[in-house]
């Protein structure tokens, strides 16, 4: 049996300020950070013991891992950082405030955007400074990897590589992973693992601060699926 744990990171300084972040590296806010500190605590009170981690390249699921790792101490686990984790890139609309954008566009476009599955929002120009190819964490990628915007169907098909290459490998040497990444990019290994339509995926709400607990077979399929509280 393995134990697959997910945790979308605490409340960032963007959540709270209504903001659309995607790749945008912002920091937990005070409430975030209390929130991965009691995901850790539920962690360690739950008697799972991960042996191996991933998060993203960005700061805010980072932070997360490593405050729950530090309340369980278990801060020296190894940990694999990969930018195919990250937060769905939201295009022109990062660092938007939310309300102030559906007043602009609309209620009705902003929730296409947000919420469809294969609909992207307007798309960066590569000389934007929001454009990852600024970044230097990227700097070693393909051009034609680094993201103008998103869609939820993009962020699925840039996880699954992550989840063949990486993440099923290590389930298959360890009895149980931790994950902590984002809200799109956990979506996207639900989707997979639980084998959820678009229709159902796109209603798939995963909380921020919440540990995720799957349980797999060897064969790495589902046989149980619940949050700790």
């Amino acid at each position: 049996m393995k134990n697959l744990i997910l945790l979308r990171h605490g409340q960032s300084r963007w959540n709270l300020e209504n903001r659309f972040t995607g790749w945008t590296d912002v920091e937990l806010s005070p409430k975030g950070r209390e929130e991965a500190r009691h995901a850790g605590e539920l962690l360690a009170a739950s008697g799972l013991e991960p042996r191996y981690c991933f998060t993203s390249y960005l700061r805010r699921a980072i932070q997360t891992l490593d405050i729950a790792l530090d309340a369980m101490d278990r801060l020296w686990l190894p940990v694999v950082k990969d930018w195919h984790l990250n937060e769905r890139h939201y295009g022109a609309l990062q660092g938007l405030n939310k309300k102030d954008t559906a007043e602009k566009y609309g209620d009705e476009q902003v929730h296409i955007w947000r919420r469809s599955y294969d609909i992207a929002p307007p798309a960066l120009d590569a000389d934007d400074e929001r454009y990852p190819g600024h970044d230097p964490r990227y700097s070693s990628l393909a051009e034609e990897s680094l993201p103008l915007t998103e869609s939820l169907k993009d962020t699925v098909a840039r996880v699954v590589p992550c989840w063949e290459e990486l993440i099923a490998p290590a389930l298959g040497l360890y009895d149980t992973v931790f994950i902590a990444a984002h809200g799109n990019s956990l979506r996207a290994l639900v989707m997979m693992l639980l084998h959820k339509t678009p229709e159902e995926i796109v209603g798939e709400e995963i909380p921020t601060g919440v540990p995720r607990v799957l349980r797999l077979t060897d064969r790495l399929k589902v046989t149980s699926d619940e949050y700790l509280k």
